[in-house]
């Protein structure tokens, strides 16, 4: 069998693995070298010039957490996101190969290592040797599209939106973390006669009272020390389109009066600048709180409430929509299928009413993350209910306690109840739901009675 043409980079501090490597891989690959430290990492990169590398995720080091592993990882794709990464990692770690992943990976592999696997996984990063940096450097942000599903809530907020998208009237978005409120509102922009100009994005609770200002509506050159050059603030970067600000609720009660004007009078004034520069956007905000309350609290200005608040989307919790949950895993199944190379095709019937029966406290985000991870670590055509990970669940919070003082027993024998009734004493799916094993579980049936 012909060699491939890649060239191969191993980065791994083991003596015995290198030595191992160092006669297995020159059998498949053109070029290999390896080296034992991430310090020599940089020059390789850019004397070797490597097609793939194949990188430890732990150095001994007096920390070993696999942290450095993800540092290097990234200092790789920073410097070229051409080149594939392979991680190599114990099995104690496949969580930090998972995070790995997302933050670019190709793939990773488990030591000790299956030799056939090894190659094959390497020879496959390198043919698709730059195709997700084309991928997503080509990619736009309104790629990410809204699912409507077919509850009734939605279908009475997609109703609204499309009567609303062709006006320049103001939208509040309200919801809980993770409902999608971002994707709303590129929804609407995408519906809109602006949908050709940008739709400029800004976390308005994340921006410090010293860069409010100047990120929101610019500075000259010389308005203060850092000021070496004229900024356009995001007011006039979103120009003739839209203006997202999301997390409006952070903003604090004595920066919303300078929101205010700007809203008002339809221009802003650059930070060291005087001339009044008119704006042209559509403005649309988002949040997790509730500012009716937050105003009556004396907290949110009601003019500011009231000019944001021209129509409002109020986006229901996941866990509200439970005939929506199975449809948006199986989008994110065919989107993370693709996007890590797996053969997976759909959930099993188990793992569907397991998802079904899940609290979703993180809504859409926390589901996504959900079937991302099980994605990746599966290797099957279907997820089955052992490869979803669930957070720990407040499985007893639809019940009441008995009595203001509570036990442990109390308290678990409730949680057991709970999820006996939600998975309709489906063992599988309630050990699953309370990260105990079968065995366990089996025991605790028997000591409550249950």
């Amino acid at each position: 069998m012909a060699k491939s043409k890649a060239k191969i980079l191993v980065v791994d501090d083991n003596n015995g693995i290198r030595a191992a490597l160092g006669l297995l891989l020159p059998m498949h690959f053109a070029q290999v070298e390896l080296i034992p430290s991430p310090k020599e990492l940089v020059s390789r990169l850019a004397d070797f010039r490597p097609d793939v590398v194949l990188l430890d995720m732990n150095f001994h080091t007096d920390i070993n957490t696999g942290n450095e592993g993800l540092f290097w990882l990234s200092e790789i794709k920073k410097r070229n996101p051409d080149i594939e990464v392979v991680l190599f990692t114990a099995y104690a770690d496949i969580q930090l190969a998972v995070e790995g992943m997302k933050r670019g990976a190709f793939d990773f592999i488990v030591k000790p290592w299956d030799n056939e696997k090894l190659i094959d996984i390497l020879k496959a990063s390198y043919a698709n040797r730059s195709k997700e940096a084309r991928e997503a450097s080509a990619m736009p942000a309104s790629s990410v599209r809204m699912y409507w599903g077919n509850g009734s809530a939605m279908t009475a907020i997609r109703r609204t939106v499309e009567k609303i998208s062709l006006t320049d009237a103001s939208v509040l978005i309200t919801g809980e973390n993770g409902t999608g409120k971002d994707v709303l509102a590129g929804e609407i922009h995408r519906r809109s006669d602006r949908a050709l100009k940008p739709m400029v994005c800004v976390d308005a609770g994340a921006l410090t009272e010293t860069l409010f200002e100047s990120e929101l509506f610019g500075h000259v050159k010389g308005a203060f020390t850092d000021a070496h050059a004229d900024h356009i603030g995001k007011f006039e970067q979103a120009n003739g389109g839209t203006l997202f600000l999301d997390e409006i609720g952070n903003i604090p009660l004595h920066l919303q009066a300078k929101l205010l004007r700007a809203i008002q009078n339809r221009s802003i004034v650059r930070v060291g600048g005087t001339e009044a520069i008119p704006i042209d956007i559509r403005l649309i905000c988002a949040t997790n709180k509730n500012l009716e309350q937050m105003v009556k609290d004396g907290e949110f200005r009601e003019d500011l409430y009231y000019r944001i608040n021209t129509m409002h989307l109020h986006l229901p919790a996941l866990r509200e929509r439970t005939d929506e949950i199975v449809p948006l895993a199986e989008i994110f199944i065919e989107k993370y299928a693709e996007k890590y190379r797996r053969p997976v095709a759909g959930l099993s019937s188990e793992a569907e009413e397991a998802l079904k029966g899940q609290y979703w406290s993180g809504n859409i985000r926390e589901l996504q993350n959900c079937i991302e991870k099980a994605v990746i670590l599966s290797d099957g055509n279907t997820l089955e209910v052992q490869d979803l990970e669930f957070p720990q669940m407040k499985a007893a919070e639809e019940t009441t306690p008995t009595s203001s003082v509570d036990t442990l027993e109390n308290a678990e024998e409730r949680a057991i109840r709970a999820a006996m009734d939600r998975f309709g004493g489906n063992l599988s799916m309630v050990a699953k739901l309370l990260n105990i094993s079968r065995p366990t579980l089996y025991a605790k049936l028997k000591k409550y009675d249950i």
